[in-house]
């Protein structure tokens, strides 16, 4: 995979990492694995939900009357 970033993309990208200590590809891959956690939280908190709201529906219809 290649990833292709802008110029200032890629400064911002090298001082971060200056910053840090750390390499580019570290900070670029812990980024990522912190997108898709996110990503994935944000998907079970979606189901979780259309559960609850499926599980209870009949009382949020009551609670909104």
């Amino acid at each position: 995979m290649t990833l292709r970033l802008s110029e200032s993309q890629t400064e911002a990208l090298r001082r971060r990492a200056e910053a840090e200590g750390r390499s580019m590809q570290q900070v670029a891959l812990r980024a990522i694995e912190e997108y898709l956690t996110r990503a994935a939280d944000d998907d079970l908190t979606d189901e979780l939900a259309e559960r609850g709201a499926e599980r209870f529906a009949d009382l949020l219809r009551r609670l909104g009357e």
